[in-house]
C-alpha cells in the first residue's frame, strides 16, 4: 500500500499511510491528510469499486452534496481494483447530529438522485433491483421481534408500529438509489450540514423508499419523514420507508443476538431506537 501511495500521491511516504480498517469487500487506508485509498479484496468487490468510480463521475456536481473524487485508479494486484479518492471533511452522522440545514441538503439529494437518468446509471453497470417483498419482510420481522423481545431488547407494545398504514400499497417509479444511506456513509460538518456522501458501491436503480429507510435508521424516523416530505414523497412512500427500516432493524438485531452477524451491538440498538420513533404516519398505534 505504501508503494502504491508513493506512486500516486506526490511526496507521500510509508509514514503517511495509515489503515482505516477492512469492511465488506474492500480495505481502506488514509494516505496523508487529503486522500483515502480503497482496495478491493476479491473480483466481486473489484467490479463494484470500478462501477462506483464511474457512477461518481456521472453524479458528481449533480446530487447537491459532495461525493469523493477518484484521483487515481487501477489494479493493486491482478484482478483486484483500487481507487485513490479525495478525502471529504466532516464526521459520521453517528457522531454528529444533522441540523435543519442538513435535512434540507438530504431532501435535495433525494430529489436530484431521482433526476439522474436511470439508463445512464445502468449503462455503467448499476444493477436494477425490484422492490422488496413486503409480506415476506413482515413475516421475518415479526418472528425477529419475538426473539429480540425475549432477550429484553424490544417491548411488545411497540409491535403495532411495524405495520405503517399505507406502506404495502405504495409504489413509485424506479430511480437511482444509494441503497446504504447509513450514518457512517453520511458526513456532517460542524454546522450540521451534509459535507459528503460516501460508498456508492451498493447503488442500484430501484425503490427510492430504500434511501428514506436508510435515513430513518441513521437520523431517526421523525427526521426521515420530514426529509422525504420535503423531497416530494407522498404519505405512501414515507410509510413504506418506515416499514422497511423497522423490519430491517429488527431482523439485523435478531441476527446479531443469535451470533450470525458481527455488527456492533450498540450501533444496532441505536438504529432500532431511531427507526422506531413514533411519527404521525403511525396513527393511533403510536400513542
Amino acid at each position: 500500500m505504501a508503494r502504491l501511495a508513493q506512486d500516486t500521491v506526490p511526496g507521500a511516504t510509508s509514514a503517511d499511510v495509515r489503515p482505516i480498517g477492512e469492511g465488506g469487500d474492500h480495505a481502506s487506508w488514509w494516505v496523508g491528510p487529503d486522500h483515502v485509498a480503497r482496495c478491493a479484496l476479491d473480483r466481486g468487490g473489484s467490479e463494484r469499486l470500478r462501477r462506483e468510480v464511474g457512477l461518481r463521475e456521472l453524479i458528481g456536481g449533480r446530487v447537491g452534496v459532495p461525493v469523493p473524487v477518484s484521483v487515481a485508479s487501477g489494479e493493486w494486484a491482478r484482478g483486484r481494483a483500487f481507487t485513490l479518492d479525495t478525502r471529504l471533511g466532516g464526521v459520521s452522522a453517528e457522531l454528529r447530529p444533522v441540523t435543519a440545514a442538513g435535512e434540507a441538503g438530504l431532501a435535495r439529494l433525494l430529489v436530484l438522485l431521482a433526476e439522474v437518468p436511470v439508463g445512464s446509471a445502468e449503462a455503467l453497470g448499476v444493477p436494477p433491483e425490484a422492490p422488496r417483498n413486503m409480506p415476506g419482510l413482515l413475516r421475518r420481522a415479526t418472528a425477529a421481534a419475538e426473539a429480540v423481545a425475549a432477550r429484553g431488547e424490544f417491548t411488545a407494545d411497540r409491535l403495532p408500529r411495524l405495520r405503517v398504514p399505507g406502506a404495502e400499497s405504495a409504489t413509485a417509479p424506479g430511480t437511482l438509489v444509494h441503497n446504504d444511506l447509513k450514518g457512517e456513509h453520511l458526513l456532517v460538518a460542524e454546522d450540521g450540514r451534509i459535507s459528503g456522501v460516501l460508498d456508492w458501491t451498493d447503488a442500484v436503480t430501484g425503490d427510492p423508499a430504500e434511501d428514506v429507510a436508510g435515513l430513518a435508521i441513521s437520523v431517526g424516523a421523525v427526521a426521515a419523514v420530514r426529509i422525504a416530505e420535503a423531497a416530494g414523497f407522498g404519505r405512501g412512500g414515507c410509510a413504506r420507508a418506515l416499514q422497511l427500516a423497522r423490519c430491517d432493524t429488527l431482523t439485523l438485531l435478531s441476527d446479531r443476538l443469535r451470533g450470525i452477524d458481527d455488527s456492533p451491538l450498540p450501533l444496532l440498538r441505536a438504529q432500532l431506537r431511531r427507526a422506531w420513533e413514533p411519527t404521525p404516519l403511525d396513527g393511533p398505534a403510536a400513542a
